[in-house]
């Protein structure tokens, strides 16, 4: 293993000025997948899980959210909520049980709802996850065959955990994945730096907002 005196995030700055690193790109269809942007991870002053990288995330996911649907483009909310038993989260709820505990974010808690500075749309899809990936036994992957959809943009969080989680899977099924740096938000630097890093040399593009932003303005379906 190499060793290094850099930081997580000197690393991930390297892989980006990288002037001979290939990206997957855009392709025909772009879909937008906000994963988690719940209560219990966007409000740290209620909860302790929770957490803010970029305080302006929500709202570049918001314009994201409008030209998504300006162009005709799925746009998708997920968000964890298990039952009163909590057995739904499985073996991944049994390491603590505390009332910030994931498995205690039941049904119909503050902590399950969708921050309210979320511009959710009638027309878009909102997914109650069970586990950290946004595919993981729920319809995404057939939403995005009917759509023909073969790009996705991921924002939400946590970078290190189901944002990256939903990432690799995206990947898996090879679609083109695409993380706006902003958009994405962990508890501590090290883990999220380390995560957009190891995304960018291996599962996606790990891009300005502002660039994803731009190519969403020019998009063009096609026919």
């Amino acid at each position: 293993m190499e060793s290094s005196n850099k930081s997580a995030r000197e690393l991930f700055r390297e892989v980006q000025a990288n002037p001979n690193r290939r990206r997957f790109g855009f392709g025909r269809k772009p879909a937008l997948v906000n994963v988690d942007l719940q209560n219990a991870y966007t409000r740290p002053a209620e909860f302790v899980t929770a957490y803010e990288t970029d305080p302006r995330q929500i709202e570049y996911v918001n314009a994201l959210a409008r030209l998504f649907r300006a162009h005709g483009c799925p746009v998708i909310w997920t968000h964890v909520a298990y039952l009163e038993s909590g057995e739904d989260c499985g073996v991944w709820g049994t390491r603590s049980n505390t009332p910030d505990s994931l498995q205690n974010v039941k049904v119909g808690s503050r902590r399950a709802e969708l921050d309210d500075r979320c511009e959710i749309d009638p027309r878009d899809i909102v997914i109650n996850k069970r586990m950290a990936s946004a595919f993981f036994e729920t319809n995404l992957g057939s939403l995005f065959t009917f759509h023909r959809v073969d790009t996705v943009v991921v924002t939400g969080g946590s970078t290190s955990g189901c944002v990256r989680a939903t990432v690799v899977d995206s990947l898996s099924r090879s679609f083109r994945t695409i993380v706006p740096e902003e958009c994405v938000a962990d508890k501590h630097e090290s883990p999220h730096f380390a995560n957009l890093y190891d995304m960018s040399l291996k599962y996606a593009d790990v891009l300005p907002v502002a660039e994803v932003l731009a190519f969403m303005e020019q998009y063009k379906p096609a026919n």
